[in-house]
């Protein structure tokens, strides 16, 4: 009895710890101004990234820490997502598809849903500057330390609708980093670096994020 009480008593310390680091760590999401501006700032963001570029490649393959692979056929609206023994093939319009394990066909709607999560979350870390404009989105203007960032809200679409992305933009409007706000993530304006940005055919692709763990994109082509 005595060893359950210390046990208790300890969960309870790191429940009470991990409650008031959060409390201490999150930010709140900052106010922005719609309109105009917002629109013209999010247009040059696009334009520093060459987005037309981006849009006229047919097929990306890449690499996600955690050992997840990718080859996306955007042309054929079509993306294989691999990891362990596990290939999930969707299609991106109906988010329907196959699952195979070990080289064979199973059906398995669990591993077929985890492949669509890591899909949109990995493919996010990829190309989301280049989703600013998507349908469903609200663009606002933030001053952030003296400068002008895109605050880019989501109201709909992906695994997780509702999440607010905070761009911190250099002179030339190409990201340095992100602050997010995310029902994934309990502590809000988290931070990651966009940096290390390489050219694939003409569009401009952040491959590596700095923050509470690092992101290192590989094996894109």
């Amino acid at each position: 009895m005595r060893i359950l009480k210390i046990t208790i008593g300890l969960l309870l310390i790191i429940a009470f710890t991990i409650a008031l680091s959060i409390f201490l760590l999150s930010e709140e999401l900052p106010k922005g101004t719609q309109g105009p501006r917002a629109e013209e700032l999010a247009d040059k963001m696009l334009e520093a990234l060459n987005k037309p570029a981006w849009d006229s490649i047919k097929v990306v393959s890449w690499s996600y820490p955690r050992g997840h692979d990718y080859v996306w056929d955007k042309e054929n609206k079509s993306v294989a997502v691999k990891w362990d023994d596990y290939l999930v093939v969707i299609n991106t319009d109906t988010e329907k598809g196959e699952v195979f394990e070990a080289g064979k066909k199973v059906n398995d709607d669990d591993l077929f849903n985890t492949g669509l999560k890591y899909f949109y979350n990995d493919s996010f870390w990829l190309i989301a500057p280049f989703k600013v404009k998507d349908p469903g989105t609200i663009r606002s203007i933030v001053n952030y330390d003296g400068s002008d960032a895109l605050l880019v809200q989501y109201t709909s679409g992906g695994v997780t609708p509702g999440d607010s992305y905070l761009w911190i933009l250099d002179k030339e409007h190409k990201p340095k980093a992100w602050k997010f706000w995310t029902s994934l993530v309990p502590i809000g304006g988290m931070e990651f670096t966009w940096e290390n940005w390489v050219s694939l055919h003409g569009a401009k692709i952040s491959t590596f994020h700095e923050g509470l763990i690092d992101i290192k994109i590989t094996n894109l082509k």
